[in-house]
């Protein structure tokens, strides 16, 4: 079945993806799923490629790679390099997570390819960047977390670092590495010349440490974890009613006015323990205790509703199978239906962003390896009995 595209956004493209494991193919699935034809090259199944997802019929898979075609390419034979630079000579874009000298070794860096292909868009990406003292070293997610400082603002004072709940230095850089993709693509419109990007798991978390390494470089303070509070801002946090959890958040003094009154305590506002931020911060622990004294005379339902009303803002703490049954996330559509014919009917989780015109789709569930490779390899032009031979061959 040939190319179809899931949006005519950046239908126009091909995306040659060479990635493995997530961040690569995270920053793929962005382009499949607004039209690229995002072509994944996968090592031959005799060769047993990367598992790290789960298998390729694992859900964690599945979610990945929809939107994508599969080629199988053995790249350890110059058969199978030639085929994926023939390949390569027909897209716009090359995606890469290699270890950065593999690229070299392999001949299919930048610097190469770009001698034939000067509108070729290269993006890496990697654990730590391409050059530098830990250029080489193996890159994966927690690691990243850990040397960004993320782990140390996680978590609970007193309990050690704390890993966050996702894989964010992945997701973060294979987002980063699409967004780079695009603003690429628009100035070759104007350059007519591709180029070389890169980001890395540790650019990506540095990135988002975001106000926090703010108070290390402008304000020369280090921050430090805060548990489920948040560091600046009080009181703003998680909060116990009668039968459970919530969050709730106060920024600013008039939402601060409002809290209080809501709560029943409007003598808090002049109290010299709470009336400022500074008051609030150093007296933190008392005030929180309070505030859980109050809420736990009536159910989460109740204080969602009062505070939302009256222009504070709470929420409940879901778990993620009541994420996908939340009311308002059921009317954003976010979640996306897609029949896959090797496993039927799927529910995944499309884009956040939402373009009224070309929006966004899911029209084809994850590739088994290499489903598509007879499809790609004629329309590169080759015979079947070309093809044949280099199947017995092992090239694909």
């Amino acid at each position: 079945m040939p190319h179809i595209p899931a949006s005519p956004a950046l239908s126009r493209f091909r995306v040659v993806d060479l990635t493995q494991v997530r961040a690569g193919p995270t920053c793929c699935r962005q382009l499949a799923d607004w039209g690229a034809d995002v072509i994944q090259v996968q090592m031959p199944e005799h060769m047993r490629g990367d598992d790290t997802l789960g298998g390729q019929d694992g859900s964690d898979y599945q979610y990945t790679h929809r939107n994508k075609r599969s080629i199988t390419l053995n790249l350890k034979e110059p058969a199978g390099i030639r085929l994926l630079k023939q390949l390569i000579s027909t897209a716009d874009v090359v995606v890469e997570n290699f270890r950065p000298d593999v690229k070299f070794r392999l001949g299919i860096d930048y610097e190469t390819l770009a001698k034939e292909h000067p509108r070729l868009i290269y993006a890496s990406i990697s654990g730590f960047g391409q050059t530098g003292p830990l250029a080489q070293r193996p890159g994966f997610d927690q690691i990243a977390q850990g040397m960004s400082g993320l782990m140390s603002v996680t978590g609970k004072p007193g309990d050690g670092p704390m890993r966050v709940g996702i894989p964010i230095a992945d997701l973060c850089a294979g987002i980063f590495a699409a967004q780079g993709i695009l603003v690429a693509l628009l100035e070759r419109e104007s350059s007519g010349r591709g180029q070389f990007l890169h980001t890395s798991l540790l650019e990506s978390m540095v990135y988002m440490m975001d106000f926090q390494t703010a108070r290390v470089l402008i304000d020369g303070e280090v921050p430090t974890q805060a548990g489920n509070y948040h560091p600046t801002s009080i009181p703003t946090g998680v909060y116990k009613a009668r039968d459970g959890w919530m969050n709730i958040a106060v920024f600013g003094s008039k939402i601060w006015e409002r809290f209080c009154d809501i709560l029943g305590a409007p003598e808090w506002v002049t109290d010299p323990r709470y009336q400022d931020k500074r008051g609030r911060s150093v007296n933190r622990d008392s005030l929180n205790a309070e505030i859980n004294r109050r809420l736990a005379a009536q159910d989460r339902a109740y204080w969602v509703q009062r505070f939302n009303e009256g222009g504070v803002a709470c929420g409940l703490i879901n778990d993620v199978k009541e994420v996908i049954e939340e009311e308002q996330v059921r009317h954003l559509g976010i979640v996306k239906e897609v029949v896959s014919a090797h496993h039927g009917h799927q529910r995944l989780v499309g884009q956040p962003v939402q373009l009224e015109r070309t929006p966004s789709l899911i029209v084809r569930a994850a590739p088994k390896r290499g489903e598509h490779s007879a499809e790609i390899l004629h329309e590169l032009g080759l015979a079947d009995s070309e093809m044949k031979r280099l199947k017995e061959e092992g090239v694909y």
